[in-house]
């Protein structure tokens, strides 16, 4: 009976489809083979096993994909029709919580897509998240633009039961209300109609950009043989041999189109011309001029999105981006980057001024380049300091710098980190993930589950991120976190450890940032564990603080070979250095952050993205010795989606809170492990979420709003006179 019952089901939803813009006809949805099928989809199957369920990735299927999205997403709408048919007048628990409630199994499908497209991409996953794009798009814009689904929500708004609400509810309701405005809830029906339009082809456009970056990134790879590997260190050397057999060039050594292996190579190499070859190869990807060039996809994304947003009556798309952020609009986030950048391009120039020195000392008879930047700021660096990258390299082991995350977290959150090595986690690649129950180090409470993928491989976008597969909420009962973090570290040769670099360590501190911030999470509702873009990035980059404390120097930053700690002297010599080449790292930053907010505040009618970008750093007086970050035909925070688009600047306006709040615990009586300051750190800046206004969060924390010139002393940089 039951089975009759859940087929009965089945087809309601897959004949409810056709309604969001789906193919559906009666022979397949009587089909009962083919409702079967659907039955036992692997992708849209609840979780199961311990832990309250655990995402399957050892037996989902692909092929399930895109049946269960059709499934998920006609059960969304089903449950979206019983909200606004409910013949009840609108409430916070009849339309908003049950809009919070709608869309579990959809949550589920994305946790899966999310990994096939980021973690374990091929040919076969791309060709179906092309498919995908256009129908989610169509979905999404359906919901968005139900027009008796936003009147319900806008009676709640502005009704006397709002003043009865708690704060954070309040916040929740104001948010969805005015999610739908900018959504174009508020447009008439010809205008939604482009709206919806615009919508679709933008998620084509933008599934295009990331597909073809990871091509170049995947296809252009340079082998080099042991007469050219002049000047690399061992470490270095065992990672390209290591990479070249995994690609089934044993014998040889690979150096990957990304930037855990681009840099280091850049730092150590004597064969310049073979710098050159790896740097122009890194920094052209999407921009090669073949079948995977981005720069035309950037001109019809930039014509799209301004398009869209002057439907909603703003003047350009920046305006509209940072209206909800904590910027509030474009000409706050240029004033804070204009002003640091005359203060990091005047850096730049002594770098380069120390840099060409020593290359005319060596008797080089060359002029700096930009593949030269990261070579010649290592000899730099060595004179100026005696500070040599390599040897800082041989004490950062990743084990050893992961169990330094967990005492971290042990003492400013009292979490525990247990390993599960009974394999009933199930991972998506069990050669390079690891998984940990985290629990509370004070009564053993459990939290969640922690994923660690760390490794570069075919297929995993590059960089570095975090995510959730399931976020804490109590609205329905408590939920536990599964949470997760991924690297692209070249992982080292058998029975060796994997070492990194100081910069590849802050950014593992940074991104478990991110993990904490899911896992420390004390929200009612599953909404609540969004964030504003300009300043979720803030509680990840204070977290990289940690990394140069006492306690972790002192016993987890151990010689890889000889076991002893990292002596005392090299210590001083690289905090003396924190520094360094400040111009490089904040130059490159903020060339790209502007490029952004620039892109996205102008009319990009007949834009021609490479003279753009060549022209305005002209105009900006960049340096010729280096180039942006990330070069626009490449730069997948602002073109693969719309997470960063507008936002990029968001890191420094973060780092102005990070570097504020990083000198409230350097006062502390406590310093860094101050219990008050961390109690602080967890209850404003770390539990709420976006359950409470970030600005309000901020000074519940400080007592005050931050002030920019932290972020000033932080880098060395002459704080200007107002």
């Amino acid at each position: 009976m039951k089975n009759k019952i859940t087929i009965a089901v089945a087809i309601a939803l897959m004949a409810g489809l056709t309604g969001c813009g789906q193919s559906s006809n009666s022979s397949e949805t009587s089909n009962p083979k083919k409702i079967e099928q659907q039955i036992n989809n692997t992708v849209l199957a609840k979780w199961t096993g311990p832990y309250s369920g655990v995402p399957a990735f050892d037996t989902v299927k692909l092929a399930d994909l895109k049946p269960a999205f059709e499934i998920a997403m006609a059960k969304k709408l089903a449950e979206v029709d019983a909200i606004v048919s409910n013949s009840e007048p609108a409430t916070f628990e009849n339309t908003i919580v049950a809009i919070e409630r709608s869309g579990a199994d959809l949550n589920r499908i994305y946790t899966y897509y999310g990994i096939w497209r980021s973690n374990k991409s091929t040919a076969e996953t791309r060709a179906v998240a092309g498919e995908l794009a256009p129908v989610l798009s169509t979905f999404y814009s359906k919901i968005n633009q139900n027009k008796a689904l936003f009147n319900r929500i806008k009676d709640v708004f502005l009704s006397d039961e709002m003043n009865t609400l708690r704060k954070e509810q309040q916040r929740m309701v104001t948010e969805q209300y005015q999610g739908f405005v900018r959504s174009g809830a508020l447009l008439n029906e010809q205008d939604q109609k482009r709206y919806a339009e615009i919508n679709l082809e933008l998620s084509e456009l933008h599934t295009q950009f990331g597909n073809n970056v990871l091509a170049d990134e995947e296809n252009y790879v340079t082998y080099l043989t042991k007469e050219q590997l002049g000047g690399l260190p061992e470490s270095v050397i065992s990672a390209a041999a290591s990479a070249a057999s995994s690609m089934g060039k044993s014998g040889q050594y690979a150096i990957t189109n990304t930037r855990s292996s681009m840099d280091p190579f850049l730092t150590y190499s004597t064969e310049r011309a073979l710098r050159e070859q790896v740097w122009n190869t890194y920094y052209s990807r999407g921009d090669n001029g073949d079948e995977f060039d981005n720069n035309k996809i950037i001109a019809e994304i930039l014509k799209l999105r301004h398009e869209r947003v002057q439907l909603l009556g703003y003047d350009n798309y920046g305006q509209w981006r940072l209206e909800n952020r904590m910027a509030k609009n474009p000409d706050n986030a240029f004033k804070l980057m204009n002003a640091v950048w005359p203060a990091a391009i005047a850096r730049v120039e002594q770098e380069v001024a120390d840099m060409q020195a020593v290359a005319n000392e060596e008797g080089a008879d060359i002029k700096i380049a930009p593949w030269d930047y990261r070579f010649y700021a290592e000899k730099v660096r060595k004179a100026k300091y005696d500070l040599d990258s390599d040897e800082v390299k041989q004490y950062l082991q990743l084990d050893n710098l992961r169990d330094a995350m967990f005492y971290v977290a042990g003492e400013l959150f009292d979490f525990k980190f247990t390993a599960i090595t009974d394999n009933s986690v199930p991972v998506f690649d069990p050669a390079d993930v690891t998984v940990w129950e985290v629990t509370k180090l004070s009564n053993n409470e459990h939290v969640g589950v922690w994923y660690l993928d760390p490794y570069a491989r075919k297929g995993k976008r590059s960089g570095a991120w975090a995510t959730t597969y399931r976020s804490h909420t109590s609205y329905d009962g408590k939920t536990n976190v599964l949470a997760s973090n991924n690297s692209n570290f070249i992982k080292g040769e058998a029975g060796k450890p994997t070492l990194i670099s100081w910069s590849d360590a802050e950014t593992l501190f940074h991104e478990f940032g991110h993990a904490l911030h899911f896992l420390a999470s004390n929200v009612e509702y599953p909404s609540q564990n969004g964030g504003v873009r300009d300043y979720t990035e803030f509680q990840s980059q204070l977290l990289e603080r940690w990394l140069t404390t006492d306690p972790v120097i002192d016993n987890y930053l151990v010689h890889n070979k000889t076991g002893k700690p990292i002596p005392a002297d090299l210590v001083a010599k690289i905090k003396k250095a924190a520094t360094f080449n400040e111009g490089f790292k904040t130059t490159e930053y903020l060339a790209s952050a502007i490029i952004d907010l620039k892109l996205h505040t102008m009319d990009p009618t007949g834009i021609d993205i490479d003279k753009f970008e060549r022209e305005t750093l002209a105009e900006m007086n960049m340096p010729k010795e280096m180039v942006m970050r990330h070069r626009t035909p490449h730069f997948g925070h602002v073109f693969s989606g719309e997470g960063y688009s507008a936002g990029y600047y968001g890191y420094m306006w973060a780092e102005v809170l990070t570097s504020d709040a990083a000198e409230a615990f350097e006062q502390a009586p406590g310093g860094y492990y101050d219990k008050g300051m961390a109690k602080k750190l967890v209850d404003h800046l770390f539990s709420v979420r976006n359950a409470v206004d970030p600005a309000e969060a901020y000074r519940a924390f400080r007592g005050r709003d931050a002030k920019v010139e932290a972020l000033m002393r932080d880098r060395g940089f002459p704080i200007p006179k107002k």
